[in-house]
């Protein structure tokens, strides 16, 4: 199987304005999250796609990989698909593993590709963890249900299950990361958009109003994703306190 990984990265991001090009303990926000994702062994070739020349410049400043994208594309999963077209090689599995995710670890993009590599039957594949204590009612972490066989039944920004039986009910985040077969990559960009999908503002609502099976893993890592000014303080203290680094 060989696996293209995408990372999606935009410097005009509504909450937080050019946060792939912040720093963390020496290296952007971007080039740690391509770090990562080479350093994880789990594809065969890596990218960063990102509408904007800054980003371009510094990926390739670090000795990464870039391409140019529109940037009238609607949403991540549009510039993933963009990218893995301009790539010459062919795919049988491409993954987004987006921009604001400096600490992804090995542990999750394994479990993000393993449906795959085991045969089963997913038009997608995503991650879930252990819902952080706190999170719960932040309209930043998006929140995932399944069914008994893993697959994805609903994602929202408030908490699901609502649960008010209090029934021992394991909640989890979802994190942002992506794999989609590749014929449906190539679908995804024509489907039309949907109600869920606006209301709450989560593009993989599309996927799954339009029929689409992704089946999510749980991976036990913990990892900080880069929405807000918030959530890059959180970074920056993570860094320090792991790392021994200012940021």
């Amino acid at each position: 199987m060989r696996a293209l990984a995408v990372i999606p990265a935009r410097y005009l991001s509504t909450r937080l304005e050019g946060k792939p090009l912040l720093e963390l303990g020496g290296r952007t926000v971007v080039q740690r999250v391509w770090d990562a994702t080479i350093a994880s062994g789990e594809f065969d070739d890596v990218v960063v796609a990102t509408d904007d020349e800054r980003i371009f410049e510094a990926v390739q400043g670090f000795g990464g990989d870039a391409v140019m994208t529109s940037p009238s594309l609607a949403n991540g999963s549009e510039r993933v698909a963009a990218a893995a077209d301009l790539m010459p090689g062919e795919y049988d599995v491409v993954a987004n593993v987006q921009g604001d995710q400096p600490f992804v670890s090995q542990a999750a993009l394994s479990a993000l590709l393993a449906p795959f590599r085991e045969g089963e039957t997913a038009d997608m594949t995503t991650v879930g963890m252990p819902l952080q204590p706190g999170l719960a009612d932040d309209p930043n972490t998006v929140k995932i249900v399944t069914d008994a066989h893993g697959r994805a039944l609903y994602f929202s920004r408030s908490l699901i299950p609502a649960n008010p039986r209090g029934v021992d009910h394991p909640y989890l985040q979802h994190l942002g990361l992506y794999a989609f077969r590749r014929d449906v990559l190539r679908r995804f960009p024509t489907l039309t958009p949907t109600p869920l999908e606006r209301a709450e503002n989560l593009e993989q609502l599309r996927a799954l109003e339009h029929g689409l099976v992704i089946v999510a893993r749980v991976a036990e890592s913990s990892s900080i994703e880069i929405n807000t000014p918030e959530d890059y303080e959180r970074a920056q203290a993570w860094v320090s306190e792991h790392e021994g680094a200012q940021s």
